[in-house]
Parts: C-alpha cells; structure tokens; sequence
C-alpha cells in the first residue's frame, strides 16, 4: 500500500506513468467510466477548499465510485477533540482511499502511519500539495510538450506557497530548469526551499521584486495569492495583498508562447482582462487536476484498466 505526501514520493518515471495515464483517460474517458465501480474515496477536509475537495469528488465520480467525507473541521468530531490518527483508522473501515487537507503541516503523514487504505496528501498548511504540483506537471507538459529546458517565474507569496514548494521540489528533477522567484522581501522563498532544494541540487535561479523586469524572459508564469490565512495579522496582509496584479500591459511584454498558471484561488493578483488572452492556461489546469486526479486514484488502488 503506497500513500501520496510529497511530489517526491514518485519518481520520475512514475509521475511520467501517472501522467501518461492522465492523459489517457482525457482522450478516452468512456474507457475508465467503472473503473473503481463499487470504490468509496473519503475527502476528509479540514480546512476550506474548492477546487481541491470538488476536483477529487468529480475525478471519484467520474471513476465510478462514490464519496464521503466532510468540508470543514467544525462538521467533524474533530471539533470533539478526536485525533487524526482516531479519524483515519474510523475512515479506514469505511473508504477504499482518503484525500487528506490539514492546516497542520504533518497531519496527512501522520495519518498514513496508521492508515489502512492509501492516504493522499491535498495540502498541510504551508507545507506540501502533490496533486496540484501533478496537475501542474500536467498542464506545463501537455501544453508546452515538455518538463525540462523551461524558464519559470513563481510571482506572489513563495513563503506560505505549498504549491510553490512542492512545484519547486519536482521541477528540480528535470533538466535545464530555470527558476525567477518574484516576491517581495516579506515573502521570499524559505530559506530551507533555498539550501535544501535549490542550492543542494546546483539550481540555477534567481530572486527579484519586480514582475515588469523578468515577464520576458519567461516560458512560463505561476502566480500566486497572498493568503490571507496564513497571516498573523491582518496589517500584514493589507500592505502586500495588492504587491503583484497581472494586467494587459505586463502581458504584453511576455513572450507570445509564455503561458500563464495559478493554483487558483484567485483574488486580485491577475485581472479578469487576461483571462481572455490565449496565454492564460489556469482554468484548462484545472481540468488537467481531475484527470490527474483520476489517474493517481488508479495507481494507488492499483486498479488495471
């Protein structure tokens, strides 16, 4: 039994399969309709989510299996005191699978400690996100052909950014990748992404302020929220919410090709103007994170289709 807690969790030349499979079932769906007919996914959210929560029901649903779970905190007995550990060994006799989102970074790997069915990691705190870095992996290759030779800017909060880190973690992997870390000083990467990841690994980046300086060098461009949750106070938060908006004017000085992705969600870091442009790839990404999604499920319940 394997559980999902970082991009790191596969190689390579796993994620090429998971990805593969992914765009498999996006060019043949009707062929994994009832793949998991008689399968019970359990989301166990105990934070907010939209995308992440309803991307994993659909890509369950659209597998022919069912779902459980809850949307917050405070509508399960965690809001009693129960333990991870108590919850997911309860789940486990219900569910075949469990997508875990904890505002506590750890919780889901604590939780697979103990589990009796796979555990998928849907974000701790500030932490990790592997099925958004997966549906990321899947966006960049199915519309740029390839993971490697790639410039890449990360623009807005890269401190609490767990998409950034775990995008970060797996792009390190691939040749001739180029990171542009765009923030401001309050929101830099951490210094353990920096010393860990990059330097360990001989990465060629760099770190700047100003979007308007390095758009053009791009092939790609991942922005980012300032989120507001993970503040300590709310003075913080009003000064650099507004730090990075993407309008038409910073569009036209990307590359024609360069593309444009955000985890989403969105608040004012790109202006509803650009969603017209044919760069702008971010909802197409998400529904890239259902088939990815639908393929990871697969692979975990080791189901052959």
């Amino acid at each position: 039994m394997r559980h999902l807690m970082s991009p790191l969790d596969f190689s390579v030349e796993e994620v090429a399969k998971v990805l593969d499979l992914a765009s498999d079932i996006e060019k043949n769906p009707a062929k994994y309709a009832h793949a998991c007919d008689g399968k019970v996914l359990a989301t166990l959210f105990y934070e907010p989510s939209t995308r992440t929560r309803l991307s994993f029901e659909s890509a369950m649903i659209h597998l022919g299996g069912q779902v459980l779970g809850f949307s917050s905190a405070a509508s399960s007995s965690a809001s009693k005191g129960e333990s991870v550990s108590d919850t997911i060994r309860m789940i486990s006799c219900y569910a075949d699978i469990c997508a875990m989102r904890h505002p506590k970074e750890g919780a889901p790997m604590v939780a697979s400690a103990v589990s009796g069915i796979p555990v998928i990691n849907a974000g701790d705190g500030g932490h990790q996100h592997p099925t958004q870095t997966l549906t990321d992996l899947m966006t960049i290759r199915s519309l740029k052909g390839r993971l490697d030779h790639i410039t890449i800017g990360l623009c807005g909060d890269l401190k609490f950014g767990r998409t950034v880190h775990s995008l970060v973690k797996a792009l390190v992997r691939y040749e001739n990748v180029r990171f542009v870390f765009i923030s401001p000083e309050e929101l830099r990467i951490p210094s353990y992404i920096r010393e860990e990841v990059l330097d360990a690994n001989g990465q060629e980046y760099k770190e700047v302020e100003r979007l308007e300086d390095v758009i053009g060098e791009l092939d790609l461009l991942y922005m980012t929220r300032v989120q507001k949750e993970r503040f300590f106070n709310e003075e913080d938060y009003v000064r650099l919410k507004d730090f990075y908006i993407l309008n038409k004017e910073k569009m036209d000085l990307a590359k024609p090709d360069m593309l444009v992705l955000h985890p989403l969600p969105r608040v004012n870091e790109i202006s509803v103007e650009v969603d017209n442009d044919p760069r702008a790839v971010y909802f197409k990404q998400v529904q890239y994170g259902v088939y990815v999604r639908m393929a990871l499920i697969l692979t975990l319940l080791e189901v052959n289709v």
